[in-house]
């Protein structure tokens, strides 16, 4: 197979990012790569390897393999209608425009499925190929639904937060549009209720534990609070988003499954490395071999793609849960890749076509969708240092 890393080029790493860290872009940096089993970690700042944080959405593929856990156990199918266990989403109505009046509303052609939710297709999300109005969007900020920033202090528990939700129409007729997050948060309530267990428990027993991952959750425990940071909003004298003691310092009432886990290098490594080896890591298997293809192939349509998707340019595409490469743009991320960023300030994704894992993971919180210079320079060092 060959040598997996150009040691020079991988110091590079450790060199490019204290550097970021030095010029003020982030406190506190941890990252991963790993490559034919040789895995490469460092820090940087105030970060230790075990160090905690907030990984926004990358808790979405999370959330997506406890969801099809369910499916390979039959509680649950790819294209059954969710109503049976949401009803509060049974007989949807949808915008006549999506721009429209709340009140301007038609019929749904078809109810909400599994792979609607999976797939950010129920209808339901933030548009983003649009900067017009989306009021569906800001009628859920208006009912606390946490339609912004990721804030688990503020959302009610799930089944007020269901209820809530089952006031607004779609934006779009299921199955028609991307739409970015909302079907992640739901999907979260789904979990629970098929499994029959609350949202946390469902992750310990079907992700978590299997997986090892002692650090991730939706808070951090008072015996951790030492090794978790705060986390910075990206301004020139870095104000604190949230400190350590903050909202991710107690159980939320609303377990997220869009944006609220906590985690570490090591920990994401883990899941990513599952993912990476077909469901399967040190011996426990999560998922099947079928099931991790499907959730790691692009399933929106051309014109989805064309329209609205996780890229601009079309670059990408969404499995279940996550993004998927349909086109390559530079030196990094082969057609096929996977994998998905936190907003908070983190990123992973795996290339199969280069037996390639990568996990970085910050307190420093995007400005925008588009990866700050940090996270760019990362994956091109990570790239760089490909050998053989």
């Amino acid at each position: 197979m060959g040598s997996a890393w150009h040691p020079e080029r991988l110091a590079r790493l450790d060199d490019v990012l204290s550097g970021h860290v030095e010029r003020g872009d982030a406190g506190a940096v941890a990252w991963t790569v790993a490559r034919h089993g040789e895995v490469y970690g460092g820090t940087a700042g105030s970060a230790e390897r075990d160090t905690i944080f907030r990984i926004s959405s990358m808790s979405k593929p999370v959330t997506a393999v406890a969801a099809l856990t369910l499916v390979e156990d039959c509680l649950i199918r790819l294209d059954d209608p969710v109503d049976e266990w949401l009803p509060e989403l049974a007989d949807r109505r949808v915008l006549a425009r999506p721009e429209g009046p709340l009140e301007d509303t038609v019929p749904a052609a078809r109810p909400i499925s599994l792979r609607d939710l999976l797939t950010f297709r129920s209808g339901m999300g933030f548009d983003f190929s649009t900067a017009g109005p989306q009021p569906v969007m800001e009628a859920g900020a208006e009912l606390e639904l946490g339609a912004g920033p990721p804030a688990p202090a503020g959302p009610p528990e799930p089944d007020e937060w269901m209820r809530r939700l089952g006031t607004l129409p779609l934006s779009r007729q299921p199955g028609e549009r991307w739409l970015y997050h909302t079907s992640a948060q739901v999907l979260g309530v789904l979990v629970a209720r098929v499994a029959g267990r609350t949202f946390p428990e469902v992750l310990a027993e079907r992700v978590f534990g299997p997986l090892g991952m002692a650090d991730t959750g939706f808070h951090v425990p008072p015996a951790a609070l030492d090794r978790f940071g705060a986390c910075h909003v990206s301004a020139p004298d870095r104000p604190v988003y949230d400190p350590p003691d903050g909202q991710w310092s107690r159980p939320p009432a609303f377990p997220g499954g869009g944006d609220g886990l906590v985690s570490t290098v090591d920990d994401f490594l883990a899941f990513a490395t599952m993912l990476h080896g077909g469901g399967t890591v040190r011996g426990h298997r999560v998922l099947s071999r079928p099931t991790v293809e499907a959730m790691t192939t692009n399933h929106l349509t051309p014109d989805q793609l064309a329209t609205a998707a996780p890229a601009p340019d079309g670059s990408q595409g969404w499995g279940f849960g996550l993004a998927v490469q349909v086109a390559r743009t530079g030196p990094a991320r082969s057609v096929g890749t996977y994998g998905w960023d936190g907003g908070l300030g983190s990123s992973w994704a795996n290339d199969p076509a280069e037996d390639l894992i990568g996990v970085i993971l910050t307190d420093q919180a995007w400005a925008s969708p588009s990866a700050p210079a940090l996270f760019q320079d990362f994956w091109t060092c990570t790239y760089a240092a490909i050998d053989g």
